[in-house]
């Protein structure tokens, strides 16, 4: 049988809950605040259009063949300039071209993690990393987020005890959580990882520019000074249809194996989609786009955070984000989120539970609400189907213990 043959390592690879959520969403009478869809009438589509036809008009040819692994140099080239304009200081030279974000973390599982090493991550996670790294078969160590930032006394004994090859986090309006690392915070885990030069840095920022309250935060990267490996995408700014994200790489041994890595799994990233982006991104103002979509976003995140005020009941708790795309709950401990998921559904609203966010299977109590791929009304409706849920739930059901 074909099952006996399938290899150890993908055996272990848990399904992304979250896309076997979005099958059943695909009812357009369900009401999603499952998936972590950016709005769709956002895409620059008329822009990304007119770059295609450009590019296609003038270097056809060039952007349909082959290319180098590195990436197209005028992309590599704006994203530089734009980590510039910010007081990041990046060189094009340090960064990989990948087809999307979620292709850094394969690349750096491929480069670094053995089976049995070490790979800490926060407590919850994001499922994508979990899934990547999970892999390469390590052992996961987590720290839990506190307000403003991870357990640093918790993270110093897992680098002094467990000796990780990666401590891998996303600072700016984490996924799931939509928490931010504040400053104080930031420039504490810097002087950290200063102190344990052996544990690389993953810092995943896909969501950083979306911040529509509160003071914008330094990369941890900058902090560093360099030691630590940033990750970019365009999907969340620009179209995930796009399959366009980036690794800022300076140690020159570390961005040559990364180099390789990318040259065996896919050559090099689409080069007809570079060059749009590139083009994209010289013919128009990203940053006015941008701006944009952190108004929408920041007005839909009220919108629902209104209606959880008026609607949830009693007992439940929630993180209000200053950016992102995500608004995290906490029901009253030992009520599971899986249970109410069923009644949820049946009421045509979906949320994602978060027991897939946490390594070891915890979380019962927690779920995810999406609020950019929605309209206000559709929110609050939601959020009324999903509150009267919840009350049932919570005056039908005992506590697990």
């Amino acid at each position: 049988m074909i099952q006996e043959r399938f290899s150890q390592r993908i055996q272990s690879v848990p399904r992304s809950f979250i896309r076997e959520i979005l099958k059943v969403t695909a009812d357009p009478s369900i009401i999603s605040f499952a998936g972590g869809l950016p709005n769709p009438e956002l895409f620059p589509v008329q822009e990304m259009s007119r770059a295609a036809r450009d590019v296609l008009d003038e270097v056809g040819p060039a952007a349909l063949q082959y290319s180098t692994t590195e990436g197209f140099p005028p992309l590599r080239e704006a994203i530089a300039a734009r980590y510039v304009a910010k007081g990041v200081q990046v060189d094009p030279d340090h960064i990989i071209v990948t087809t999307g974000s979620q292709q850094c973390l394969d690349i750096l599982g491929k480069i670094l993690v053995n089976p049995g090493d070490t790979v800490v991550m926060e407590r919850p996670g994001y499922l994508g990393a979990i899934q990547s790294f999970g892999l390469f078969e390590p052992v996961f160590q987590t720290v839990s987020l506190q307000n403003g930032g991870p357990d640093l006394d918790e993270l110093e004994r897992i680098f002094e005890t467990a000796h990780p090859k990666i401590f891998y986090a996303v600072p700016n309006f984490q996924n799931p959580s939509g928490m931010t690392y504040d400053h104080a915070a930031r420039q504490a885990l810097a002087d950290l990882l200063k102190r344990y030069p052996d544990v690389l840095f993953v810092e995943d920022d896909p969501y950083g520019e979306l911040r529509f309250a509160g003071s914008p935060q330094p990369l941890l990267f900058s902090l560093t000074r360099g030691r630590s490996v940033l990750l970019g995408s365009f999907s969340k700014i620009a179209s995930p249809g796009m399959r366009l994200g980036w690794m800022v790489v300076t140690d020159d041994a570390l961005r040559d194996m990364a180099v390789r890595a990318k040259q065996a799994s896919d050559l090099h990233t689409s080069t007809f989609t570079q060059q749009v982006m590139a083009r994209y991104l010289a013919d128009n103002d990203m940053t006015r786009h941008i701006a944009r979509i952190c108004q929408r976003y920041g007005e839909q995140c009220e919108v629902m955070c209104e209606a959880l005020d008026v609607s949830m009941p009693d007992g439940l708790r929630y993180i209000r984000p200053e950016g992102g795309m995500f608004v995290w709950i906490e029901l009253p401990e030992g009520y599971r989120a899986m249970e109410l998921f069923d009644l949820a559904i049946a009421a045509k609203v979906a949320f994602v539970p978060g027991t897939p966010f946490y390594v070891d299977g915890s979380g019962e109590h927690t779920l995810r609400l999406n609020f950019s791929n929605s309209d206000p009304k559709r929110i609050r409706e939601g959020i009324d189907r999903l509150a009267g849920c919840m009350q049932t739930f919570l005056e039908a059901s005992s506590p697990s213990r």
